[in-house]
């Protein structure tokens, strides 16, 4: 039994000691939000904080959590309110909206330890966390638009809830920044014509994490199918 702080509150997985983090997080506890991208450690979707630091989950053993602080997408704000989500929504960053919670615990990560950093400190701050769909000048603009809501000069701030003036939030939007989209697939509408063409750029990304590789969840008969 492992026990440890999870978004503020006390937790104890009994598991293998070896089970990955991100295993624990999403089988054991049930949040979600922490996303299976490619089981080794290259991508970044499944980002979360342990103790301020920003780790690749899948590659983060339980044995190592004993008496640690984790953090996850869902412990960043309890309504997607936190500058990142909400620049996040801003810059309109999500588009399929898979890697958006480990981006935004990257560059959470960066703005705690450097609340003012440079265009060039996000863009190696953030290099490694892949986007399959190519949003990273947003990602970047939505990092600097969180700096300045964040800053202590007034005049550097956007208004909160500027996406309200330039672009409807859709409640998708909303969930994607929170990790806790209900459908684990991309359900088009009036304004996402131009993203069609992302679903022809390889696997669906709901798909199972194929079998036998490095993390994989057990997807043998009975498990049941990955939630998103």
């Amino acid at each position: 039994m492992v026990s440890f702080a999870l978004n503020g509150k006390p937790v104890a997985a009994d598991a293998d000691p070896q089970t990955p983090l991100l295993w624990i997080i999403r089988d054991h506890i049930g949040l979600t939000g922490t996303k299976y991208g490619c089981g080794a450690g290259l991508c970044g979707a499944c980002t979360v904080h342990v103790d301020g630091r920003a780790v690749r989950s899948c590659q983060t053993p339980l044995a190592a959590l004993e008496g640690a602080k984790v953090v996850t997408i869902e412990g960043l704000s309890a309504d997607a309110s936190h500058p990142l989500q909400k620049a996040w929504i801003t810059e309109q960053v999500p588009q399929c909206g898979y890697c958006q919670s480990g981006q935004i615990m990257k560059a959470a990560e960066l703005l705690a330890g450097n609340p003012k950093p440079s265009r060039d400190q996000i863009i190696a701050h953030m290099d490694g966390n892949i986007c399959r769909c190519g949003t990273y000048p947003r990602i970047v603009a939505a990092a600097a638009v969180a700096e300045a809501q964040l800053g202590d000069d007034p005049e550097l701030r956007p208004a909160v809830g500027l996406h309200d003036a330039r672009v409807p939030c859709r409640e998708v939007d909303l969930a994607r920044v929170a990790g806790n989209a209900t459908s684990g697939r991309w359900e088009p509408d009036d304004d996402d014509f131009h993203r069609v063409a992302l679903s022809a750029s390889g696997p669906h990304r709901d798909e199972e994490p194929r079998s036998g590789g490095p993390g994989a969840r057990d997807t043998s008969a009975g498990a049941g199918p990955l939630p998103i």
